[in-house]
């Protein structure tokens, strides 16, 4: 993303037009237009004739996306052909736009696509991929999201998949697009039970990403071994930030990422659900807990060659950095605070 082009300006205007225009419509039409601008603006800011991985990347992405709303398309006709028909026929299109939405977020089973269009990107694209581009699908799931076993299904397995997909991992990308289908898992879940839990879920979410992804942008990491060598990653402060933000990333109290899931899993014991699905989610986040600690080990664990204090970041982003860590590291105990304080 080259930031000095005025293009850039243009195409990330209407990345987030398209997406409001998505979240605003009134009709199947006008949402299936909002996903296609949000595609289409989207496709110029990843991709990058100099760089053959994110050309290969943008491709991908655009043939994965362009079948979805294809089938979107295809979908919201045949709905309006049938409108007047049965319930159970209007439940099974319901279902079927649903799929095409789990296809666009990247959802278990349809998951195959986001790790290799990740490992292509650079970290402000990645972030990009992983936090607005979800806005969209989720805003009209939100419409047609219900308790169902489908769901349960989709969203169970893509928890699943993110926790064991990530474990062998030695890519960074890859290890974020695995916690990233995680987590898809986690929201979906929390839109069955409450609009509000899937709203916090989300910022908590972003807000936890930026500066991740925005210091390993800065230092050029890419790989798990990149930690080993003599940058600004390994000095102390990024050392000790980096590894509360990935304890907080995998919902370990008493960190604010442990907040959402908390939520969550009381919201199941209200609704009576098994034991069994509770205690899947506890093992997923243990499996996702293990795969951070691989970073943190090669943060923490192995020392820098540098005797001095030597930090390359801009002091901007040094400045919202330190504030998001600290928001991450403090924000449960905060959070508890306002709430016995209301």
């Amino acid at each position: 993303m080259n930031y000095y082009n005025p293009s850039t300006y243009l195409f990330m205007f209407m990345l987030f037009m398209g997406t409001m225009m998505t979240i605003s419509a009134n009709s199947w039409l006008a949402t299936w237009m909002g996903l296609e601008i949000n595609l289409l603006s989207f496709i110029p800011l990843i991709s990058n004739p100099m760089n053959m991985f994110s050309s290969e990347a943008a491709l991908y992405y655009f043939i994965i996306q362009a079948i979805a709303s294809s089938l979107f398309l295809f979908t919201i006709m045949t709905f309006s052909i049938l409108e007047k028909n049965s319930i159970s026929m209007s439940n099974n299109l319901y279902n079927m736009i649903s799929l095409m939405l789990f296809m666009k977020l990247g959802a278990a089973p349809f998951h195959f696509w986001l790790p290799k269009v990740m490992e292509g990107l650079n970290w402000m694209n990645c972030f990009i991929l992983i936090t607005w581009q979800k806005i969209a699908p989720f805003s009209i799931l939100i419409f047609l999201m219900k308790h169902s076993i489908w769901f349960h299904l989709i969203s169970i397995s893509s928890i699943m998949v993110g926790a064991i997909g990530g474990i062998n991992q030695t890519s960074l990308r890859k290890i974020m697009a695995y916690s990233s289908i995680n987590h898809i898992g986690w929201m979906i879940l929390a839109l069955q039970f409450n609009n509000s839990i899937w709203l916090i879920y989300f910022i908590i979410y972003s807000l936890m990403n930026f500066p991740l992804m925005s210091t390993f942008y800065y230092n050029q990491t890419s790989h798990l071994n990149q930690f080993l060598l003599n940058n600004s990653s390994q000095e102390l402060y990024y050392k000790f930030f980096i590894s509360m933000s990935l304890f907080s990333l995998s919902g370990l109290p008493p960190f604010i990422g442990f907040l959402p899931k908390w939520l969550i899993i009381e919201s199941l014991q209200m609704y009576s659900y098994s034991n069994l699905i509770i205690l899947i989610l506890i093992i997923s986040s243990i499996l996702t807990l293990f795969y951070y600690l691989r970073i943190i080990m090669k943060i923490l664990l192995f020392f820098s060659t540098s005797n001095k204090w030597n930090i390359k970041m801009h002091i901007n982003l040094l400045f919202i950095s330190t504030s998001m860590f600290s928001l991450s590291i403090l924000g449960l105990p905060l959070m508890i605070f306002i709430f016995n304080f209301i």
